[in-house]
């Protein structure tokens, strides 16, 4: 009681399962339509406390403490601005992706004992440009490299390429096909039809953790990354890389509270949604997003999977990769963890634009400013009704002196 086995913990953040499992259900849209913000500047900020309200000691580890460091590429930079702990150094994980362990004052949690820490990103973004996609300018199954096959084709308990029945329909889908972007679309378009999206009222399976492929496939139901892992899984049966990719959404005005996992886990966000789609490799553009529930340009045509979806646009912003841990099966057992020791997390997201920012200001900022503002139009408004005042007066003035001497000429 109290502690959980090294290997088991090591497959998974606590940051990663609490920012996308929780949250990722509260995005599913085929018809949304979304401006198009050019570039933009953000600031996400979260708050985790980890509260024992067990009998047993709550020894953290360093996956506790483990933070990501978001993803920098082309149309993504993000910095890390502020943190409450310090930084007791930055690694890589086993899926690549950069990330921060935080010094925590106390690793060994008595009942009744809590600590957190604060994250503070600024995030410039841009956006994500697809290229042109055609069918007969894509390349073969025989075209992609050895080495992205044998990375990004593993089997475990996620990934459950050795499975009979997802086997079978993976190339019953694919039908002999080698042209990778048709069998890419074809997988889209069968899951669409195949696949519904689990309704808020009554789903047919808890979606509070990820599923499995086959229980998605059984279940004909699937939230965002249990879709992503399907498809993922039918990809890498083909011979197609794949992995899955997680990120959040700038989302003004969605607001959102809720307990978990027997109410061990608070989740609370602020103009944030969290999100998961597939990375899949298509050559000869290499790895291109596919987003299989929040398509903005409706599901008429496969590729809108891969042309609109909500990675597309620079209100995304890129989280971390999985490819090699085994993200459902740790999940899992996380959820048992805290469940079995009654230890408690909550977590705060919130995610603001630098415009956000300015109109958020309480009213009595606005009032100041309107006041200031006012003043200093009032003031500059004197300063020039002054001069204009003293130059009339001058030039009359002079007129007058002018006048005076020609009269004293005229006189003499």
């Amino acid at each position: 009681m109290g502690k959980m086995g090294e290997a088991s913990r090591k497959t998974i953040a606590v940051a990663l399962m609490l920012f996308v499992l929780l949250a990722s259900s509260t995005l599913n849209s085929f018809t949304s339509v979304r401006a198009e913000v050019a570039d933009a500047d953000y600031l996400i900020k979260t708050t985790v406390t980890f509260f024992n309200n067990g009998t047993d000691i709550w020894n953290l580890t360093q996956e506790d403490r483990e933070i990501s460091l978001f993803m920098n590429n082309t149309w993504q930079t993000v910095y890390l601005t502020e943190h409450s702990r310090p930084i007791e150094r930055t690694e890589t994980d086993e899926d690549g992706n950069l990330i921060a362990i935080l010094q925590l004052p106390d690793l060994e949690l008595e009942h009744g004992e809590a600590v957190n820490y604060t994250l503070t990103y600024h995030v410039e973004s841009e956006l994500r440009l697809i290229p042109h996609l055609d069918e007969e300018e894509s390349g073969a199954l025989t075209e992609i490299p050895e080495n992205l096959i044998e990375r990004y084709r593993n089997a475990s308990d996620t990934w459950q390429i050795d499975d009979p029945t997802l086997q079978e329909l993976a190339r019953s889908i694919a039908d002999n096909q080698t042209n990778v972007l048709s069998i890419v679309e074809e997988l889209i378009e069968w899951i669409w039809n195949n696949i519904d999206y689990p309704p808020q009222d009554n789903p047919k399976i808890s979606h509070e953790v990820p599923i499995y492929p086959n229980q998605t496939l059984l279940h004909e139901e699937g939230d965002c990354d249990d879709q992503a892992i399907l498809f993922i899984t039918l990809c890498r049966i083909l011979g197609i890389p794949s992995y899955l990719q997680v990120g959040c959404i700038y989302d003004y005005g969605f607001q959102k509270q809720q307990s978990s996992w027997n109410n061990t886990v608070t989740s609370v966000l602020e103009h944030i949604a969290w999100h998961g789609w597939a990375m899949v490799y298509v050559p000869p553009w290499g790895w291109l997003p596919v987003d299989l529930t929040y398509v903005t340009g409706g599901r008429g045509a496969p590729l809108n999977a891969i042309r609109t979806g909500a990675v597309t646009s620079s209100e995304t912003i890129q989280y971390m990769n999985i490819s090699q841990r085994d993200y459902v099966t740790s999940s899992h057992t996380y959820r048992d963890f805290l469940i079995e020791n009654n230890f408690l997390i909550h977590q705060r997201d919130e995610m603001s634009s630098t415009s956000q920012v300015f109109l958020d200001l309480p009213i009595e900022m606005w009032i100041q400013w309107f006041l200031i503002a006012a003043g200093i139009i009032g003031i500059g408004t004197f300063v020039v009704v002054l001069g204009y005042v003293w130059k009339a007066e001058r030039r009359r003035s002079d007129e007058f002196k002018r006048n005076e001497r020609r009269f004293s000429l005229v006189n003499t």
